[in-house]
């Protein structure tokens, strides 16, 4: 009898581990399937288990292709199934291709004669997944904000950060989530941060590999009126409820598509960008809309220094600009009083009323 082993955390079972220990079972006649302890998970990954132990045990004991399941003890790093390994002795360990203690566990083999065989992580008929995945994807919250920026965009970019910087922005309301999305997509509104967060994913790093910056997924995941420091990682400065705004804000389409990353490199006045920030950041401290709705004006003044096209105004509105750094997209508008705000969403059909949105403790 051709005796195969495999170890691993196998935290969440999916279908890779089924198909990888299906592999390994066409290696031989008996396969024992080793899994670690809390006690390792905690010790090596600095994490607890998703299910307890005797679950764990039962669910990969289950399998049809699995003949035995041991529980891996042994606090040696990367090798807590040895002392099962060693009481076995297996003609093969299998791993898979990208196994964080694969030299270790070769090591073991040519000490001991065993085979080491390699196979692939997940083979091509599943869309490669890992434990952490599946863990990210179910703690993903269900809706998400999407957001509004005052002044200061721009300094959010890592490489156009200015030490003393302030990005200042809201969350709004209504939410969205991956099956119901109100806006227009690709409009400014922070919508590729938001989708991210809905799929488990950093925001973060992700908005950062597009090459653009962090505000997005930060604001949206903090919510609330907020004030960050410029900088290569997002440091909130100052937040509010937004309660301030309640009543006054609404967005209107430009009937243009937003693209940020396609104009990230063109040439702005950073100066005036860091100035419309200070102004806002001090607004926000004081809660005093007139001096936001100067950031505003201040923002939108270099949005059409740089290009854009004039937006719609409204006689009755304190102050507007476009709510992302491309052009194109939503635009947002400032009011003084709630009533000015519902007249001004009432006679454009794609105007919105928007709220401050905090997320609730």
């Amino acid at each position: 009898m051709k005796k195969v082993f495999v170890s691993g955390c196998y935290d969440i079972l999916h279908a890779g581990h089924v198909q990888f220990f299906n592999d390994c079972k066409a290696l031989g006649d008996h396969l024992t399937v080793c899994f670690a302890s809390d006690d390792v998970l905690w010790a090596h990954k600095n994490r607890r288990s998703s299910i307890p132990q005797d679950h764990k045990r039962a669910m990969i004991q289950a399998l049809e292709m699995v003949d035995d399941v041991v529980m891996g003890e042994n606090m040696e790093i990367g090798l807590d199934f040895k002392d099962h390994f060693l009481r076995i002795m297996p003609e093969v360990l299998a791993v898979t291709e990208d196994d964080k203690y694969g030299e270790l566990k070769r090591d073991l083999c040519v000490q001991y004669g065993v085979e080491y065989h390699v196979l692939p992580k997940t083979p091509p008929k599943f869309k490669p997944i890992s434990t952490t995945g599946i863990v990210k994807w179910i703690r993903a919250p269900k809706e998400s904000p999407l957001r509004i920026d005052f002044a200061g965009g721009w300094l959010d970019v890592p490489r156009l950060a200015r030490q003393g910087g302030f990005i200042v922005n809201c969350a709004i309301s209504p939410l969205v989530s991956l099956n119901s999305w109100g806006y227009e997509k690709r409009s400014g509104l922070g919508g590729s941060g938001a989708w991210a967060i809905l799929n488990g994913e950093d925001g973060v790093l992700s908005e950062l590999n597009l090459g653009v910056g962090w505000q997005d997924p930060a604001i949206i995941q903090e919510t609330g009126l907020c004030v960050w420091q410029s900088g290569r990682h997002p440091v909130l400065h100052l937040k509010r409820n937004g309660s301030i705004l309640k009543g006054l804000m609404a967005i209107n389409y430009t009937d243009q598509e937003h693209d940020t990353p396609d104009i990230a490199e063109r040439d702005r006045d950073y100066d005036a960008i860091y100035k419309a920030g200070q102004v806002a950041a001090e607004a926000v401290l004081y809660e005093d809309v007139e001096k936001l709705a100067e950031a505003v004006r201040m923002s939108y003044r270099l949005q059409l220094d740089e290009g854009m096209e004039s937006l719609m105004e409204s006689e009755e509105c304190l102050a507007c600009k476009y709510c992302g750094g491309g052009w194109g997209g939503y635009a947002v508008y400032l009011f003084s009083d709630p009533g000015q705000r519902d007249s001004f969403v009432a006679r454009h059909s794609q105007a919105k009323a928007i709220e401050p949105y905090i997320k609730p403790l």
